[in-house]
């Protein structure tokens, strides 16, 4: 009360800076209040000087200093050297974790007929992977957010490719599905890359270098295809998993020039280190820094998962989960289905609804080259996905971007009910691929611009783990339910996909020029709340 009885010097200005304003005009309110229009936003306890230069008291700074944030810093930096090798970097981890993830659909038709499993157990082979993934991920979403990016990441693809060359060396089924179920745990955290990447990023550079970075993904999967065509039916499945970990190797030793982000530093209290951190990208970015102090905030309590769920965020958190549920869902069933209903010949009997099951439970058909052709052919969907994604994040915005992606997919499924040849169910699965895909690119760019720095990479690892789970269960969809019936299939991923859509236009804020905010406890916001009493 104290406080209130003093006169604050208010200045009340238009803020453009959409990261200044989630931070103080969020506070107290719920996620569908936060717009992304330019608004007048009051501060206490700040003032302008004669100069028009800004001061503030935070963080025990003099009112006349001059003072700058890590977004300013970032936007007079600007993109430039250090973005750009930063890309290439963070882009091996994400050749990385898209070899792991499609070798799945190669790997389970081979070792189906190697080692006579049933259909469930080939299934399984994969939901082992994603299963570890979704208890991984929210565990190296909280080490990132308590530790620091670079440790979290570093330590999730060191455990990733010890148990990848590892699982090359199974002996026997169980054996294979334990050490797989590992890899999975590590790759859980391959998508703090893109955290920590878009903690280096200018505004009106962070959707579409975020969505670039989904080329590497793609050039991952066509290289993932291109090996096994080579290696399968020379060297077989066991060379396959252990030159898949060679990425993993290549990343590690680029690691130690990765910095840690300065926005996790300022939040830790370590200003020195974030200044040295930003004077490093100037440096590289021939770039002059910013006059004046850099200030922010320390938070002590980072990385807690009731933070997703307090007022601000909890419709949010809720929408998000469930569209990175049906995206992964989505994404890794038509990944699947490409194998299955190509291997199931006869496309007319295949696609009315038969059933595709052999006479032998246990028989099975190995992938000849035709099939790792059209593997190849679908596979390259996901650049066609990431240049419309690229035209579209920063024109209509992230959510119309999502949703349009999931109402595609969808529409593209239909065909797929009625008697088509193959070469048209190729055609069909080609463009699903290439819109699910790039739902997945807009949400990687979206839930680290939602999100404060103090909960951002926690908030990456429940989605990604959230995902996982969609990713666990759809094998069973896909390789199991389609030899019952694959009109019941195809519905399982039309019907998710249209909520997917539906969901998307539901989410409460649009991040389109919406800078990064740094912590929901913004002394700036308590003293905004303060001064409304």
């Amino acid at each position: 009360m104290d406080q209130l009885s003093k006169k604050d010097n208010v200045t009340y200005k238009r803020w453009s800076n959409h990261e200044v304003r989630g931070e103080v005009d969020l506070l107290g309110h719920s996620d569908g209040d936060q717009g992304t229009e330019n608004e007048f936003c009051t501060i206490a306890s700040s003032r302008v000087d004669s100069e028009g230069k800004k001061s503030a008291t935070m963080s025990g700074f003099d009112q006349n200093e001059e003072t700058y944030t890590v977004d300013e810093a970032l936007e007079t930096i600007g993109f430039g050297k250090f973005q750009w090798k930063m890309s290439v970097v963070t882009g091996l981890s994400w050749v990385a974790d898209a070899m792991e993830m499609m070798i799945l659909c190669i790997l389970s038709p081979q070792l189906h007929c190697e080692w006579k499993l049933p259909g469930y157990q080939v299934a399984l082979i994969t939901s082992v992977v994603f299963a570890g993934m979704g208890v991984g991920s929210p565990l190296w979403g909280n080490v990132s957010d308590t530790y620091g990016r670079k440790s979290g990441l570093t330590l999730c693809i060191c455990w990733a490719l010890i148990y990848g060359v590892l699982s090359a060396f199974a002996p026997v089924y169980g054996w294979l599905l334990f050490l797989r179920g590992l890899v999975g745990f590590g790759i859980g955290g391959a998508p703090q890359s893109v955290t920590l990447y878009s903690e280096f990023l200018p505004v009106k550079s962070r959707g579409t270098c975020i969505t670039l970075i989904g080329a590497f993904w793609a050039i991952g999967s066509v290289f993932e295809v291109l090996l096994a065509l080579l290696i399968m039916p020379t060297l077989g499945w066991r060379w396959l998993l252990f030159f898949s970990s060679v990425p993993l190797a290549i990343f590690l030793c680029f690691c130690y020039w990765l910095p840690e982000s300065a926005r996790f530093h300022l939040l830790t209290g370590k200003t020195e280190k974030a200044m040295a951190t930003l004077a490093r990208i100037a440096k590289d970015n021939d770039k002059p820094m910013p006059k004046g102090k850099l200030v922010g905030h320390k938070q002590t309590e980072r990385g807690r998962i009731k933070d997703l769920f307090t007022p601000k965020y909890r419709r949010t958190t809720l929408l998000l989960w469930f569209i990175w549920f049906a995206n992964a869902f989505s994404y890794y069933g038509i990944v699947l289905l490409t194998t299955e209903l190509f291997q199931a010949g006869q496309p007319c009997t295949a696609i009315q609804g038969a059933k595709i099951e052999p006479s032998c439970s246990l028989e099975c058909k190995y992938l000849t080259s035709g099939d790792y052709k059209d593997l190849l052919w679908t596979t390259l969907a996901e650049f066609p996905g990431i240049l419309f994604i690229l035209l579209a994040i920063d024109r209509i915005g992230r959510k119309k971007s999502l949703a349009l992606c999931f109402f595609m997919f969808s529409l593209c499924m239909l065909p797929l009910f009625a008697c088509i040849g193959r070469m048209f169910v190729m055609v069909c699965i080609f463009i699903a691929r290439a819109f699910i895909s790039g739902g997945f690119q807009v949400a990687f760019v979206y839930t680290p611009e939602v999100y404060p720095t103090e909960t951002r990479a926690l908030a990456m690892g429940t989605s990604s783990a959230v995902s996982r789970v969609g990713a666990l269960i759809t094998p069973f969809v896909a390789q199991v339910m389609l030899r019952q019936s694959v009109n019941a299939t195809l519905s399982f991923y039309f019907i998710f996909c249209l909520l997917g859509g539906v969901a998307s236009l539901l989410l409460p804020i649009e991040t389109l020029g919406r800078g990064l905010q740094e912590s929901c406890l913004d002394q700036e916001a308590e003293q905004q709340t303060a001064t409304n009493k």
